[in-house]
């Protein structure tokens, strides 16, 4: 005799069962996606990816980079505090870092799908050499390429950190709260702060 299936929603998810608890797929059963980069600092782009990402997965590994050689602004500590800020509201989001190797990162998580945005065509020559390496390393691993919203599309970290370098407003593209801690860090002093 075969068991009756749980209840999903519109999304695919599985609903609570009649006594309140949720029906929660053993890891092996479950989506579970990587989110790599290096988020010095996350952005809007990135929380749109995060948030579409929600509705297809499980799970999703918000997985902060380190990496020793590359001069970051913020440091690893402050880029995982800033994206738990922005995250805590999604019981599906884990935020960790790594070191090496994404494959690697991803079995000892248990994922088998990277998630990688690609804002322009330029994004795809690297993007595509990434995800082939990937695969061939772990042949489990299947890459998936999310394109953000059309306001989104030019937005990187580089590029708001030299404008606001410049002092230039980027309100429109960061959280507040990332966007003040920017400024504390990179916006040139002010005329009053001059004087």
């Amino acid at each position: 005799m075969t068991q009756p299936r749980p209840p999903q929603g519109p999304s695919g998810r599985r609903q609570a069962t009649a006594g309140g608890q949720p029906d929660t797929p053993s890891r092996a059963s479950q989506r579970i996606a990587v989110y790599p980069g290096s988020f010095d600092p996350i952005h809007l782009g990135h929380l749109d990816l995060i948030e579409r990402c929600r509705g297809l997965f499980d799970v999703l590994y918000v997985a902060v980079l380190s990496n020793e050689e590359k001069r970051s602004l913020f440091t690893v500590d402050e880029r995982l505090g800033m994206i738990r800020e922005m995250v805590m509201d999604y019981p599906e989001c884990r935020v960790e870092s790594f070191s090496g190797l994404l494959v690697d990162f991803m079995d000892q998580v248990g994922a088998r799908i990277v998630v990688r945005g690609l804002r322009a065509v330029s994004d795809f020559d690297y993007e595509f050499q990434m995800a082939l390496m990937n695969r061939k390393l772990n042949s489990r691993v299947e890459t998936v390429f999310m394109v953000p919203k059309d306001d989104l599309t030019y937005v990187s970290s580089r590029l708001l950190k030299e404008v606001c370098s410049l002092g230039g407003d980027l309100s429109s593209f960061l959280p507040d709260i990332i966007w003040k801690r920017l400024r504390q860090r990179l916006a040139p002093p002010t005329e009053s702060e001059r004087a």
